[in-house]
Formats: structure tokens, C-alpha cells, sequence
């Protein structure tokens, strides 16, 4: 990456979540019925509550995605405000139901959620058994402690011997797995994975040294460094990936969502979630249903 785009991103990260007013942003918005994303509900669907869509979320706080508001109870975020803009697109209720990323695979393939909104990348292997939605365009970053001497990440040299945080199961994690099989290759010391599962541990393992980078959505490193610089954004990872609704597999409510999210589009609801948290950078135009996933080659 140029040093000079790495630059516009930061400065825009930080004029983004300088703007995030969160007092206002726990006022949940309101979106319109959409009869043409309702009559492509499949008839044979069955909801896992009669009237209401389940979606699972993040339940780690990482804002601008998924936080929890000032009464400690109420989940706010991008994704929580999408999931409703689709309920309310849609004529249903809405329930959000907090989801450690290791859990939302199981609990789409059993019934248990309609939805997830998990910032959920697509893959090739994901679209084996299960169909998305598009709604956001997702990059990667690295983040490192304000006073690190680390400037820039660049590639697999660079984390060379490195702790880095990073989440299981994620394409973050693939990224770095393939970048420790290069630094071997080329003689070099891999990296360390760290596996963390909320960002309270996160947080602590960077300003006490107990790591050195994480590795992680950009969204939520530029909102972390722009509201209380302690950390730095250093790089953004080399791919960029659809971040999309997820849904069983064949059973075909992936089209009821992409219609709710056009609709949203054309109706500039969808614009209005995204600018509220930032991220109107990763906007997309149009919703896609199950579009190539992101490769690592």
C-alpha cells in the first residue's frame, strides 16, 4: 500500500468517528414496508418466531459494528441498524440475539437465527452451505499501540516474529497463516497467532506489550484510534472481501433481504445507517446474492 493512501485512510477514519455522536445513534431509525421485498418471502419459509426475523449479531463490543448503549443492555452498531432496517423493510418484528463468532455457523444450519449479521465475509467455502447478501464492501487493517515503533505493515515480512491478535476462523487469520508460510519459506520467523475473543482482552494484551499488532476489520480499528488514540492504524491487509446478510442455505430468503436492501438503497435508508457509524466508505450500490468470495492467491 502507498504511503500516501494509507494517509487519506487514516485522516478519513478519524474525521468518521470524530463525527459519531453515540447519544444520538442509541435512537433507533425508522425504514418504510417494502412490499416488493415482502412478496419475495418464500411462501413455504417458516420464521423462527411467527412475525419476527432472529438475526444474530456480534456479542463482543466492537463499535462502530456492535456495541452495547449506555444502559449496558441495549445493542447499537451498524449491524444492529441494518438487521432492523431489513426486519422493518420486511413487516416483521426484530429480535437481535448476541453471538460469539464461533457460534453463528451452527445456529444458521440449525434454525436457531434467520440471519446473522456478524460481519460475515463471503468465501467460496462459506457459499457451500449457506446464501448471502451483500451490504458491505469490508477491508482489513493492522493496529498497533500508539507509542510502537511499528510505522507501517506492508506484507509477510513485516510481522515477522510479531504477536499478532487475530480471530479464529476468520479470513484475517487465513491472511496470516499464508503470510507465516511465506516468512518460512523465505527463512524468516513466522508470527505467533493470538486468538482473543473479546475486545476488553484485546485491548489489554496491546498496551501492555502482550502483543504487538492487531489484525482486524478496518472499520473498527479507525473508529478505535479516532475516539482515544491510543492505537494506530498501519496498514491495511492485502484483500478486500463482500461483508453480506447470511442465511441458510436453498432455503430463499436471500432474495427477500437483497430486495430489502435495494430497496433501502434506492430509498437512501441504507446510506443513512452506514453514515451515522462512519462507514460510508465501504457503502455498496447494489445488494449481491452470493457473489465470488474472497480468494487468498
Amino acid at each position: 500500500m502507498k504511503q500516501g493512501f494509507l494517509a487519506l485512510l487514516l485522516i478519513a477514519g478519524s474525521a468518521s468517528a470524530g463525527q459519531i455522536d453515540l447519544q444520538a445513534n442509541e435512537k433507533p431509525l425508522t425504514a418504510r414496508r417494502d412490499e416488493t421485498a415482502i412478496a419475495k418471502i418464500p411462501a413455504n419459509y417458516r420464521f423462527v418466531e411467527p412475525g419476527t426475523l432472529t438475526v444474530a449479531i456480534s456479542a463482543l463490543n466492537s463499535p462502530p459494528l456492535a456495541l452495547v448503549a449506555s444502559d449496558n443492555r441495549t445493542r447499537i452498531g451498524s449491524d444492529p441498524d441494518i438487521a432492523r432496517l431489513l426486519a422493518q423493510n420486511l413487516g416483521l418484528k426484530l429480535k437481535l440475539v448476541p453471538t460469539a463468532w464461533e457460534d453463528w455457523p451452527l445456529g444458521i444450519t440449525s434454525g436457531r437465527y434467520d440471519v446473522a449479521l456478524v460481519n460475515i465475509a463471503v468465501t467460496e467455502a462459506r457459499k457451500q452451505k449457506f446464501d448471502f447478501a451483500t451490504y458491505r464492501a469490508d477491508s482489513l487493517a493492522f493496529s498497533v499501540k500508539s507509542s510502537c515503533p511499528i510505522q507501517a505493515i506492508h506484507g509477510a515480512e513485516d510481522l515477522a516474529g510479531r504477536k499478532v491478535i487475530v480471530g479464529s476462523g476468520t479470513n484475517q487469520e487465513r491472511i496470516l497463516l499464508g503470510w507465516n508460510e511465506e516468512n518460512r519459506a523465505a527463512g524468516r520467523q513466522p508470527a505467533q497467532p493470538i486468538y482473543l475473543t473479546d475486545d476488553a482482552s484485546g485491548n489489554l494484551y496491546i498496551q501492555s506489550g502482550r502483543a504487538d499488532v492487531v489484525f482486524g476489520p478496518q472499520a473498527v480499528a479507525s473508529y478505535k484510534a479516532a475516539l482515544n488514540g491510543t492505537t494506530r492504524v498501519v496498514g491495511l491487509g492485502p484483500k478486500k472481501a463482500w461483508v453480506a446478510t447470511t442465511t441458510k442455505k436453498g432455503n430463499g430468503l436471500v432474495y427477500a433481504l437483497q430486495a430489502a436492501l435495494d430497496g433501502a438503497i434506492a430509498r437512501g435508508e441504507y446510506q443513512q445507517v452506514l453514515a451515522r457509524w462512519g462507514e460510508q466508505g465501504e457503502a455498496v450500490t447494489q445488494s449481491l446474492v452470493n457473489p465470488p468470495g474472497i480468494t487468498y492467491n
